[in-house]
């Protein structure tokens, strides 16, 4: 295989993990939208379907950033592995993993190095299964 054509490859595979990270994101708000909407009507709570609406769509927030960083260092490591490339992701990194301590602290009120490892998708199955004890308002 020639340089070229695998540049190219890691490029097209670099770019499908943002095209999956855009879906999660999609997917992850009318999942979101929907499981809140479906909480209100069983429990006429706005404050549960909100707080399951953050923390739901938090937690794909968090995933997405996952796969964000994924693409990012495919990109830079296999395509072009250069200083500046590796400064830029260092910096990209960074700045993501800021945003990822400041998601966890909204949505857990707890930093992150104060509790048991989690990722988005335990963040989302977590609010999904507090959502369910909400008891109905029937």
């Amino acid at each position: 295989m020639d340089e070229g054509a695998y540049t190219q490859g890691m490029l097209l595979v670099a770019q499908t993990f943002e095209v999956i990270a855009a879906v999660v994101l999609l997917v992850g708000l009318f999942f979101a939208g929907i499981t809140s909407l479906r909480t209100w009507a069983r429990t006429r709570s706005g404050t549960a379907a909100y707080k399951l609406m953050r923390q739901t769509f938090g937690g794909v927030l968090l995933l997405s950033l996952e796969i964000l960083v994924a693409g990012d260092l495919i990109r830079t490591v296999a395509v072009a592995p250069t200083i500046d490339n590796v400064v830029v992701l260092g910096l990209i990194v960074l700045i993501r993993t800021f945003l990822s301590f400041s998601l966890e602290i909204e949505i857990d009120g707890v930093p992150p190095w104060r509790k048991a490892l989690v990722s988005g998708a335990t963040v989302v199955t977590e609010a999904q299964r507090r959502a369910r004890e909400v008891p109905d308002a029937r």
